[in-house]
């Protein structure tokens, strides 16, 4: 695996095909293009308590935010599959099992306080994790289990607490399991 500092972010145009790429640590500005990502939202063997995750201090973007389980960026020719997997690994220090799209259109545009923008489209992936994190802590400064239920109405009722997507991401995997 090359270093994070050298992974490149695909970039997309307007009908979501590649573009490009840039080295993701140049792509996150105030002025950040469109480009790929994906976000992942593990549960527990039950399918009942869901991992959220709280961006460590250090991050460029929503440092500090609690969010979904694990985000990322596929790597060029890299299935979304292998890159929450890859994910997962390095800011979890865990396997998931039973990866999936659960939601394969979003996009999304949010500017946090700093002026820092992300400009995603980002598919939702869903699956297991049968233990505890043991996070990277340059990624992930805390983690606890929720049931879904109250990730559900903490997205609708106390927004603020979450990362933007996660907010809409949520209400769409919720609308999912009740349509």
């Amino acid at each position: 695996m090359q270093p994070e500092s050298d992974e490149l972010v695909v970039l997309l145009d307007g009908n979501n095909q590649p573009a490009g790429s840039m080295l993701k640590r140049e792509v996150h500005s105030t002025e950040t293009p469109y480009h790929y990502a994906f976000s992942c939202y593990l549960f527990d063997s039950t399918g009942t308590r869901v991992l959220m995750t709280r961006r460590a201090l250090s991050k460029q973007t929503w440092p500090g935010v609690w969010t979904n389980t694990c985000c990322g960026h596929p790597a060029p020719g890299e299935s979304l599959v292998d890159a929450a997997a890859r994910r997962v690994h390095f800011e979890l220090g865990a396997h998931s099992i039973g990866v999936k799209i659960a939601v394969p259109e979003f996009s999304y545009r949010a500017v946090d306080a700093s002026g820092m923008v992300e400009h995603e489209f980002c598919p939702i992936l869903t699956g297991t994790l049968e233990k505890d994190p043991e996070p990277n802590p340059e990624e992930v400064c805390d983690w606890a289990w929720l049931p879904w239920a109250t990730v559900v109405s903490l997205a609708l009722e106390a927004p603020r607490l979450l990362s933007p997507w996660s907010v809409e991401q949520i209400r769409r995997l919720s609308d999912a399991d009740n349509g």
